[in-house]
Formats: structure tokens, sequence, C-alpha cells
């Protein structure tokens, strides 16, 4: 029998132990844990009053390997889904290799005092999972994860060979507050604020960010201004589909975002080294994030969509040129009806649910460190329509032109 340990109590975390109660058949046993037990205990009582199941909760410091691998062994757990922080990626699946526990993410590595979106620190792991017989999947929310599998799914039953792939997340919600983040205020500000990079022709370009963008009308959410972004399922992508010359990803923005933004970097709030205060170091981002409001409070005030997809273009199965747009749409509210929680956190629990499902059920296996886009993507798609996150598929008239 299964054992999914689940670290971390936000938006997401949330989300993704709300559907596993749902799907006990798979998840039969379930543990929250978060460095403030509390916050499991409330996640606890929300399960049991939407689902009737009853899950556990416990306390951890993900930051140290020898206590996430005291909490695995405690409890059996077969299987370790990270919620936490990026930061907390390689103490993990440390505790997990010292424990014999396989290892599920949603976002890459990334060192604290640098904002640098990289997978060859977890990549590096590829060996020492593999002689254990484990397995790690990498990356496994909406974007990346399940941006990867759209890109898989057209490759396999479409296209001969991609070329091009524009990943777009338009998030069309709004929360009614003047300034904040829909996940993580630390890790979405450090990813805004980074330089922009996209992969072509087999190298890296690179541009300042936030200082491209392009108008895209999305459906049920209309026409919105998006910013070229670096994205880790970039680097994932073209390592792992070769073929593919350009690859883009662009997230969308309001202005009230930009403005408060810039505001926010020219006075120095967002820079994640640590300056002197009253005798005490402080990092500005750090303290940034604590005022803002906490992304799992926006769910009840959240109204409209998100609709986030790929966009590829290549040589058909049928020997022709062809666009395809595949994409879902999510609905805030009905977000936070089924699991308390706005569609962004929805958006990447379900996924993280769905993945860990594919591992506890063995459908997908193997000994190693994987991505998203090296497993079949066909029954994690299936999935996807069944659990909440349905999507659709439409050929284009032709490519982007821009």
């Amino acid at each position: 029998m299964s054992k999914v340990l689940v670290i971390g109590a936000g938006g997401v975390g949330s989300v993704a132990v709300h559907k596993m109660a749902m799907n006990p058949e798979i998840f039969p046993d379930i543990t929250l844990a978060s460095r403030r037990k509390f916050k499991c205990d409330a996640i606890a009582e929300s399960v049991k009053e939407r689902t009737g199941v009853t899950i556990n909760t416990a306390e951890v410091d993900a930051d140290h390997i020898d206590a996430t691998a005291a909490l695995i062994r405690s409890i059996g757990a077969t299987h370790v889904v990270n919620l936490a922080l990026p930061y907390q990626d390689l103490t993990i699946m440390e505790a997990c290799l010292s424990t014999g526990a396989h290892y599920l993410d949603t976002a890459n590595y990334e060192p604290r005092d640098e904002a640098k979106f990289e997978y060859h620190w977890q990549w590096a792991y590829q060996d020492r999972f593999k002689d254990a017989g484990l397995m790690a999947l990498l990356g496994s929310g909406f974007d990346p994860g399940v941006t990867s599998v759209f890109t898989t799914w057209l490759k396999k039953h479409h296209f001969a060979r991609i070329d091009t792939l524009d990943i777009l997340d338009c998030n069309g919600g709004d929360h009614g507050q003047h300034f904040a983040t829909n996940f993580n205020p630390e890790i979405n500000i450090r990813e805004v604020t980074a330089v922009a990079r996209h992969w072509e022709n087999g190298d890296w370009v690179e541009t300042p960010p936030m200082s491209v963008k392009q108008k895209f009308d999305f459906e049920a959410v209309g026409e919105k201004t998006m910013y070229l972004m670096y994205h880790e399922e970039i680097e994932s992508l073209k390592t792992h589909l070769p073929e593919i010359q350009r690859i883009r990803f662009w997230m969308t923005f309001g202005e009230a975002y930009i403005q408060h933004l810039t505001v926010l970097q020219n006075v120095g709030m967002t820079r994640i080294d640590p300056v002197v205060y009253e005798g005490r170091e402080i990092v500005p981002l750090q303290f940034l994030k604590a005022v803002l409001p906490e992304p799992s409070s926006l769910g009840e005030t959240t109204k409209g969509k998100t609709n986030i997809g790929v966009i590829a273009t290549g040589l058909g199965k049928d020997g022709k040129e062809k666009t395809l747009y595949l994409y879902n749409i999510c609905d805030h509210e009905d977000a936070f009806a089924e699991t308390g929680n706005q569609a962004v956190s929805y958006t990447t629990g379900v996924p993280a649910m769905i993945g860990t499902a594919m591992m506890v059920t063995g459908t997908w296996s193997g000994d190693g460190v994987f991505n998203m886009e090296q497993m079949d993507p066909d029954p994690f798609m299936d999935m996807l329509n069944k659990h909440g996150l349905p999507w659709q598929v439409k050929e284009l008239d032709g490519p982007l032109d821009f």
C-alpha cells in the first residue's frame, strides 16, 4: 500500500491533498507536513469537511535532511511530494535517497542567493536515484508540467516534427488587491525580475526582464498583454526534444502589477541579497513577502479564469505544415468551491496529484530522475479531463506572427 507524504501547506499543497482525498483508491494514506503544523491542521479540517477523509499532519523543517528523513521513516512514506519552496528540493531528494522513497516536485531547484532556475543540480542525481531503484519526477505542475505533457501529446498524435513552441500562461483573474501575487511572492518576483531567455537555433537568446511583450486574445479571458520570460521547462524541453528550433514562454501581467513591481524594484524591495537594518540582516524580498497578502488567502475574492497552453508549429503526420493550440481554461470560483483555493493553486496542485498517481499506480515508472516530457502523455492527459482540468485542441490558420 502506498503512503504519500506531501510537504508544503500553501495553496498548491492544499489543492493536492484535497484532490488526493477525493481518490482514496489511489491514495489510502496521506500525510501533510510543513514547518507550521497549524496550517496543515487547517487544511486537514477542510479536507475532512469536503470529502469525509481524514489525513494525517506533521511538522517538519525541510531545510534539514535528517529531520525530513526521520519523518519519512516514521510514517513509512513510499512517495514524497515536494510542494514546499524550490530551495528545499535537494534536501528533500537527499532525504528520499536515505529512506528509499520516491520523489516528485513541481518546480526546479534554485539557490537562495541567486535567481538561477536550472535543472543541472537535480539532473546530477540521476545515477544515485537509478542505483537506488528510485524514481524522481521533476516539474509535475502546470508550467512546468502539463505544458510539457501537452507538447509530447501533440508530438505523439499530430506531429512528425515540431519546429517552434510557444507556452502561453494567462491569469485573467481579479483578486481585488492593489498588489498581490497568486503564488509564493518571493518565487514569483524572482522569476519575473530575472533576465528573459528563450531557446532559438541551438542557443539561448537573452533580453532584459519584461522588455518584450505581445498582445494575445485568450479564449474566455479576452485580449491580454503577455511578456517574454524564462521558465524552466524551456531547458528540459530543448534537452529532451532537441528537434524544436525555438521555444518561448509568455506570461500575462496587468498594468497595475507592472507599475507596482517597477516601483518596488526602483526602491530596492526586490533585492535578494541581505541588507543591515537596526543591526540585523534582512533580505528585502523576504520582508516584502511577509507584508503582501498570503496567496492562499486570495481564493475567496478571486474571480475570472486562467488560460494556459502551448502553440506548436511543425510538420504534421499527414506531411503538411500545421499549427495546433492545446490549452486548458480554469475558473477561479469553481476551483475555490471545490478545494477552497484559487485557480493558480488549483492548476498546479491537480497535476501534482496526477503525477503522483502515475507513480503510485505504476503507470509511470523508472529508475532515475525524469522530466514530464519523458513519460507517455496519454494516461496523464486522460486524468486531466477526469479531475478538473479539461483540455481542448484546435488548429490555427498559421504560426504566430511574432
